[in-house]
């Protein structure tokens, strides 16, 4: 996902097109939400996490005229221990129709979904081991995005000339705003058909490989997909009268990989352009951190009435074609990230979120500097350092929902799991070196310090992960660094004193932080270690000094608050 702002927000706006207009239609915000239904994440039914999700074959038809959509789930699962009903995430706005188990048909009363929990009576207990397939009938009005992606739902909008245009994000709500599902991060499938159809003359590109396309006698398409181990919130809807630009790159570890992007009418020259960049940010990627996670299913992008959103294999594009100084399109690269951190490796607790976002952000400065060199990388970062907030931690290391995560209002961390993740990123990186740093990296990715296509699967992952394999690359128990820049709000402090030509450091951080700083002392460079957080640093007369001359090391800058509180403060327009 993207970070909120509201200059992001206007691009958003440039970014859509006019909304389907049509008496009777649900409008932005509606058809509203239950609390279950916006929960995504967060403790679980003991009936849900029993279950192992072997397969969904999902079909949805998309009906723009009404803002519908109709859908038909066969979902099969696993129980790990007894169970006598199913418990499926499922926004009542989709009214269930029919339901059967084992391909016996339920009787009306054999379920319920009266907040947004699907309840259903197995017709016969289920033993540990066992299977068991569920195929719901489904369909309605589904939730309509107030300001997709960070708000979710539907984006029901149309082309300049008329034609509509569509898609969906349902990061922050989840997965049950489209399709009855295990709405957690460990609630992913472990493969999925897809079936979109979709109206004349409109295409739907979707997630992992596509099948083969049916045309029907009235002219309706049906794309069929299949993808492996989706991310629960990546599966999405995107459909349009969209162009196609296809082609293939041979990675350095010698597979070939399949490129697509689709785009609107009219757009050919701009996103000629974007395509271009593909290659590139993937040999970027696959040499900084390992092989494209999706190579035997594809690369693939959409352009969408929405900024964006990192659906796997079909990541959602919105950023207008926009120029941006380094040369490169942040917004595809940002998303296209995810596809290793979130799609890959998934946050098993949404705690971890971090772990997405904050890799995801730290990647576009060293996309830069691997272009450019460490100029580009030191411009880009320092816009995110100025942006970090520090009113609440980024990992609390209990079990949380999407949005007591990203929402500050109910505690989250917000935009630092984006800029104070990267930030402490680059510190980490430089106090343990490149080696220790990406090593580490590519085992929280892949689960192994070797990985070649085919020789790795999607998998889970920590905070505490990282931590453990950040001491076995490096050799050192960094619990401190994570402590001070993830678990506590406030930033540590560096404070300075001086007695004649003594200069003393100390660090202030509510805990151990033993840290060293690098300061320039007239024309050198000296490397002060401080290993009990404190150190004293003689000064020759007259000598300038500069703490930490190349931004090294993430900490409390009163300049930058006082920089964010004038950027906060009301505008003289507002106090009139």
């Amino acid at each position: 996902m993207i970070a909120s702002s509201s200059w992001l927000a206007a691009a958003l706006l440039l970014s859509s097109g006019p909304p389907l207009a049509a008496a009777g239609l649900p409008q932005k915000g509606e058809p509203p939400l239950t609390a279950q239904t916006q929960v995504s994440g967060g403790p679980r039914p003991a009936e849900q996490t029993a279950l192992i999700f072997d397969h969904a074959d999902l079909s949805i038809e998309v009906r723009p005229k009404q803002h519908r959509i109709e859908g038909s789930a066969l979902l099969s699962f696993t129980a790990r221990s007894p169970l006598t009903r199913l418990i499926i995430d499922l926004d009542r706005n989709l009214p269930v129709s029919a339901i059967a188990i084992d391909g016996e048909a339920l009787p009306r009363r054999a379920w319920s979904n009266p907040e947004g929990q699907l309840v259903i009576t197995l017709p016969r207990p289920l033993a540990a081991g066992e299977k068991v397939s569920a195929r719901i009938n489904y369909g309605g009005t589904p939730h309509v995005a107030l300001n997709a992606p960070w708000d979710d739902g539907m984006v029901w909008s149309t082309t300049p000339d008329g034609r509509p245009w569509i898609a969906s994000t349902t990061e922050g709500y989840g997965c049950d705003l489209l399709w009855p599902c295990l709405d957690f991060p460990t609630g992913e499938p472990a493969s999925v058909d897809l079936h979109i159809t979709v109206p004349p003359r409109l295409k739907a590109p979707s997630n992992g490989r596509l099948i083969n396309v049916e045309t029907f006698p009235d002219g309706r398409t049906r794309w069929n997909w299949q993808a492996r181990q989706p991310n629960t919130y990546a599966i999405s809807l995107a459909v349009g009268p969209f162009e196609e630009i296809t082609g293939s790159y041979t990675s350095r570890y010698g597979n070939t990989i399949p490129l697509h992007y689709w785009h609107l009418p009219g757009k050919a020259a701009e996103a000629r352009a974007l395509f271009a960049e593909f290659a590139p940010t993937l040999d970027f990627f696959e040499q900084v951190i390992g092989p494209y996670p999706f190579a035997d299913e594809k690369l693939g992008v959409v352009e969408t009435p929405h900024m964006g959103m990192e659906h796997q294999t079909i990541n959602a594009y919105g950023n207008n074609y926009a120029k941006a100084p380094e040369g490169f399109d942040w917004l595809f690269q940002h998303e296209f990230a995810h596809e290793w951190f979130a799609n890959q490796m998934t946050a098993a607790n949404w705690d971890d979120y971090w772990l997405h976002e904050g890799f995801a952000q730290y990647m576009q400065p060293l996309y830069g500097r691997w272009r450019e060199g460490e100029a580009r990388y030191l411009i880009m970062l320092e816009p995110q350092r100025n942006r970090i907030t520090n009113a609440a931690p980024v990992v609390r290391d209990k079990l949380l929902t999407e949005e007591e995560v990203y929402e500050p209002s109910k505690g989250g961390a917000g935009t630092d799991i984006y800029f104070k993740g990267a930030w402490t990123l680059h510190t980490l990186r430089w106090l343990i070196g490149d080696r220790a740093f990406f090593a580490a990296t590519r085992r929280l990715v892949y689960g192994r310090p070797d990985p070649k296509p085919g020789n790795f699967s999607p998998r889970y992952a920590s905070t505490r992960e990282f931590e453990a394999l950040v001491r076995e690359e490096s050799g050192r128990d960094l619990g401190w660094l994570f402590n001070a820049y993830l678990r506590r709000a406030a930033l540590p402090e560096l404070v300075q004193t001086r007695e004649g030509n003594q200069l003393t450091f100390e660090w202030r951080a509510g805990g151990p932080f033993p840290m060293p700083i690098d300061v320039q002392i007239g024309d050198r460079i000296e490397h002060v270690a401080m290993e009990d957080g404190r150190a004293v640093v003689t000064i020759p007369a007259g000598a300038h000094v500069v703490i930490d001359p190349m931004a090294r090391v993430l900490r409390r800058s009163e300049a930058v608050e006082r920089f964010q509180a004038w950027q906060a403060r009301p505008t003289a327009a507002a106090r009139q």
